[in-house]
């Protein structure tokens, strides 16, 4: 009988999902060697941090603080990098990628910015790059798009992809408090980073989504282009108000392919309670596909965490170790070579069209209101209601408005004036109605 051969991997970053992986490769050893016929044998991990106790028992000289020399060993096949960031990462797995071995990684920042660029390098190379953890965690939507749903044309995605966000605006939904007092307890429970900048500011759903226009639009967009804002505006008078107009509020980023380019954008919506999309609650993702032949699909689970992201990224690595033990080809990281993905424009925001709400604080006399429509009138926006349900607080009253669909740019022009009037006592607060969630228009 033939011995059955080992595949090796290392890991750089023993931080949480490293800890998973090596958890999940130790763990489930079987069960992968009965999917793959071959043993995925943990070769080297490597960390700066070679004291601290991860509750993960490794046997002696695995765990080494040099990344440079787990790439160098000639017993690792596989490299996982899961130190994140930009730099040295980069390199890292350049040079993996140059020295034939295959690389998996969770690190959407930098696939953002150099995916293709890396994708390209293993093309030639003919090595795997497998990326499955940078999106959605355990979903596996890269995979449905570049594989199960290969032979359709995609034609919008969006969805929840952070996690964070999500727990934050459904606990404010739940009455748990204001913004700031919701993120520190999430901060206290571990559900949110001691910096969340980038998970509520909407940075880290915007590199989740330049890694789901590449992979479903075949589309290279500058992430400096995407309109983006975050979830700290938003209030509880915001969340009631959604309510009452019968939606709520998510963190959505979102992407349609368009003959003049892609439209793709990261920001709060109402999203209507009629929507599958608004029954994600906690830290859980959704990330929705509309495609020619198939229609819209959608695809739920845990999208952060140490053991879901952790499956995802040996999967990854079952894939590079299918390749390697079939002789095979590996194939294209993205679904088609990556020197056949081609920068897009990314349309304007101020070109795009939505209902918005908006919420002001304006002076508590007659006549304001009048005003404001007139303005409003003035760029060819309608309003569809009004509500009004607190009283004057220091002489000022809170206003919601509701608008029929409007260019972005004309509501941006009308607000600016708004703002100058006497009468308004704070910045107006805007959020996108999605009335017509991946329908065509």
């Amino acid at each position: 009988m033939a011995k059955q051969k080992n595949i090796g991997v290392g890991v750089i970053g023993f931080g949480t999902i490293g800890t998973g992986v090596v958890r999940v490769l130790r763990d489930h050893a079987a069960d992968i060697e009965a999917r793959i016929g071959a043993r995925l044998k943990l070769r080297r991990v490597a960390d700066l941090d070679t004291k601290t106790d991860r509750g993960v028992r490794l046997p002696a000289g695995t765990l080494i603080d040099d990344a440079a020399a787990l790439i160098d060993d000639p017993s690792v096949d596989v490299v996982v990098e899961l130190i994140g960031g930009i730099e040295p990462a980069r390199r890292f797995m350049q040079t993996a990628i140059r020295a034939g071995k295959s690389v998996v990684t969770a690190n959407k920042a930098l696939l953002s910015r150099h995916g293709l660029e890396l994708a390209a390098m293993a093309e030639k190379e003919g090595v795997t790059l497998g990326f499955e953890a940078s999106v959605g965690g355990g979903i596996p939507i890269l995979r449905v798009i570049r594989e199960a749903l290969v032979g359709d044309r995609h034609l919008d995605v969006y969805g929840i992809v952070n996690g964070t966000a999500n727990y934050i605006l459904s606990q404010m939904a739940e009455g748990a408090g204001e913004f700031s007092e919701v993120l520190a307890k999430a901060q206290a429970m571990g559900l949110a980073e001691a910096d969340p900048t980038f998970d509520i500011d909407g940075t880290d759903s915007l590199h989740k989504l330049v890694v789901l226009v590449a992979m479903a639009f075949g589309k290279k967009i500058d992430p400096a282009r995407v309109h983006m804002e975050g979830i700290s505006n938003i209030s509880g008078a915001d969340i009631e108000y959604a309510h009452e107009f019968g939606y709520t509020i998510k963190l959505l980023a979102s992407a349609r392919i368009t003959d003049a380019g892609v439209e793709a954008r990261v920001h709060p919506s109402m999203v209507p309670d009629t929507h599958l999309l608004s029954k994600v609650s906690g830290p859980f993702n959704a990330i929705c596909l509309r495609s020619r032949a198939l229609g819209t699909s959608i695809y739920y689970g845990q999208g952060a965490g140490m053991m879901p992201t952790a499956t995802a990224v040996v999967a990854d690595i079952a894939d590079a170790a299918r390749a390697m033990l079939s002789g095979s080809a590996a194939q294209p990281a993205y679904g088609r070579p990556a020197t056949s993905i081609k920068s897009a424009r990314v349309l304007p925001m101020k070109e795009l069209s939505h209902e918005h709400y908006v919420r002001l604080s304006v002076a508590d006399k007659p006549g304001v209101l009048a005003k404001i429509a007139e303005i409003l009138g003035r760029q060819g926006i309608g309003i569809a209601t009004v509500a009004q349900h607190e009283r004057a607080k220091r002489g000022a009253v809170p206003v919601v408005i509701r608008t029929h669909k409007a260019k972005e740019g004309g509501l941006e022009k009308a607000l600016a004036r708004i703002r100058k009037l006497d009468s308004c006592r704070a910045a107006p607060n805007v959020i996108r109605v999605e009335e017509a969630l991946g329908e065509a228009d």
